[in-house]
């Protein structure tokens, strides 16, 4: 893996002035492939990211999360890395990176990015030294390798099924043409499962860890951090169906949240502790209720977990102020902050998902076939109001490129262009994560929407996007965009992030109504307007009309 030295570069160890930002930091999440690209290959980068630093800091974030730019194959957009301590061509050089960040730190913008742990790329050095070394081997022992089951090992240890469809194991050719062990892959047949019970395994990491902290990076988003450790014995277990593809929805899943992934995360804790700048780790972990998410962000452990529980409610007032009250109930509990979620790249963007009236398990996607499709008017409005109650609570928040221009879900992506592993590995059945992946419009003449100076698009973008671009919807008042503007400055200047949540009675079932400070929250998600109390509107997700709140629309007030 490659290494640079670090001590030459000026402004990368900025000076922020609040400790444990992490606790009320609003968080931009940046698909780099899909933000933007500089070089005219179709693909977003690093430089790319720079030259929109100022858009972002005019949006008014606190820190970005960029999802992996580390060299990788691509074959399952980066997550797939073979090596950890560099950056991949297609995104650009440490240099680049190394200029970014600075450029963010410039402008008061932490800079968060991904780590991979669970599994590596099977091109990694690793990988490839592991079937080449044979059964028994100290390479082989750093993945999780094992000798197959049945007549002469033709079957696989254990019936798990990949998170992208079809089984999680596969059978390596040997170097001399026969069949030998089998290995396991969660995800595709290209990210082997690392061995985290392995010691030289744990090394390497804490080794990868230093070398972006040494860097200057603000904290590390963990994937898969409920994953790593797998239960002994390698039982069988058949999932749920129509439960989420990441184990959100079921509980003593044994490739998930398994107790021994608590010390791997002890360990990191520690270390991140020798660097200044209160560093963070925020776990990406999918688990069924907030009191077990909790326990990944207990005071030695990560700082954030994502509140995947949140993200899933269904757009309900009682749903949302029971999810609401467990989340601040159970983080609270451990002393760590919620961390609320709406949108990422994993998921179906929450303009379309709203707007869903079938099932749509978590990592299936939504395409032309699919049913329940999304009436547009109506997820914007509520994805609008959805966000207006997020920003309102108190806790860390992230926001997933693009959802500040209002983007649906793309929906009629040809088959041909999909490039999910889903979509491939489950024959067309599911449509995979490719519909909120599409790169983002920043213009509305220009070629790709400004996205790409040639025209190139590594996923096509649809035509009506050129309406959502950012220049047409910059300064512009009531714009999707103009809203998230004014609702992250209201949430610094009233310090709601640092807030406390108080309920308010006597709107109805169909209204969440809360005051935080001295801001008050009101949304209808009911049939019908309801009456708002007399007060000043500092911020609304949709017209108002005099003292009536209409439909999937959400305000803040003070004085009420």
């Amino acid at each position: 893996m490659t290494s640079t030295d670090t001590a030459e570069r000026p402004g990368l160890q900025a000076t922020f002035p609040s400790a444990e930002w992490w606790r009320t930091a609003v968080i931009y999440q940046i698909y780099p492939r899909s933000f933007s690209d500089s070089s005219g290959d179709g693909i977003g980068d690093l430089p790319g990211v720079t030259a929109h630093l100022a858009d972002l800091e005019q949006l008014g974030v606190d820190a970005i999360w960029l999802s992996p730019f580390q060299r990788s194959p691509q074959k399952d957009a980066g997550y797939d890395v073979a090596d950890y301590c560099d950056v991949d061509p297609l995104f650009g050089t440490l240099a680049d990176f190394d200029v970014m960040l600075a450029e963010a730190h410039a402008r008061g913008i932490r800079v968060i990015v991904d780590v991979v742990p669970n599994h590596s790329s099977d091109q990694h050095v690793w990988f490839q030294e592991a079937v080449a070394a044979g059964p028994g081997s100290r390479e082989r022992a750093r993945y999780m390798f094992r000798d197959g089951t049945g007549t002469d090992g033709d079957l696989p240890p254990n019936n798990w099924e990949s998170v992208f469809g079809g089984p999680a194991w596969t059978r390596l050719v040997e170097p001399d043409g026969t069949l030998g062990q089998w290995y396991l892959h969660i995800f595709d047949t290209s990210q082997p499962d690392f061995d985290w019970t392995n010691e030289e395994v744990r090394e390497e990491f804490r080794r990868v860890l230093r070398f972006w902290l040494d860097r200057g990076v603000d904290g590390f988003r963990v994937d898969v951090a409920h994953g790593l450790i797998k239960a002994d014995g390698l039982p069988d277990y058949t999932p749920d169906p129509h439960a989420g593809s990441m184990g959100g929805e079921e509980a003593n899943v044994p490739y998930w949240g398994q107790p021994g992934v608590h010390e791997i995360y002890r360990d990191w804790h520690t270390l991140m502790a020798e660097y200044g700048g209160d560093r963070a780790l925020c776990a990406e972990a999918w688990l069924p209720t907030p009191e077990k998410t909790a326990l990944w962000v207990r005071p030695d452990e990560m700082h954030q977990a994502f509140n995947f529980a949140y993200l899933e409610t269904a757009w309900d007032a009682a749903a949302l102020r029971a999810v609401v009250d467990e989340s601040l109930g159970a983080y609270g509990a451990v002393g760590a902050p919620s961390t609320w979620v709406l949108s990422n790249h994993d998921v179906v963007r929450h303009a379309s998902r709203l707007a869903l009236s079938a099932e749509n398990p978590q990592g299936y996607g939504i395409g032309p076939d699919s049913p329940g499709q999304p009436i547009p008017e109506v997820g914007l409005r509520r994805a609008r109001a959805a966000t207006t109650l997020m920003l309102a609570l108190p806790g860390s928040a992230y926001l997933y490129q693009g959802e500040e221009l209002g983007l649906p879900e793309v929906i009629d992506i040809p088959g041909d262009a999909r490039q999910d592993p889903t979509w491939f590995r489950t024959h067309g059945e599911r449509y995979g994560r490719d519909g909120c992946r599409v790169p983002i419009p920043w213009t509305t003449d220009d070629p790709a929407y400004g996205f790409s100076p040639s025209g190139a698009s590594w996923l096509p973008q649809p035509a009506e996007w050129a309406a959502l671009a950012r220049d047409a919807q910059v300064d512009v008042p009531g714009s999707t965009l103009s809203l998230y503007r004014s609702l992250l400055a209201a949430r610094r200047a009233h310090g709601l992030g640092s807030g406390t949540l108080e309920w308010i009675s006597g709107f109805g079932d169909a209204v969440v109504a809360f005051r935080n400070g001295n801001v008050t929250l009101i949304a209808n998600l009911g049939d019908a307007a309801v009456t708002i109390p007399a007060g000043t509107v500092i911020a609304a997700s949709g017209p108002l009309d005099g003292d009536a709140l209409p439909t999937d629309t959400a305000v803040w007030l003070t004085g009420a």
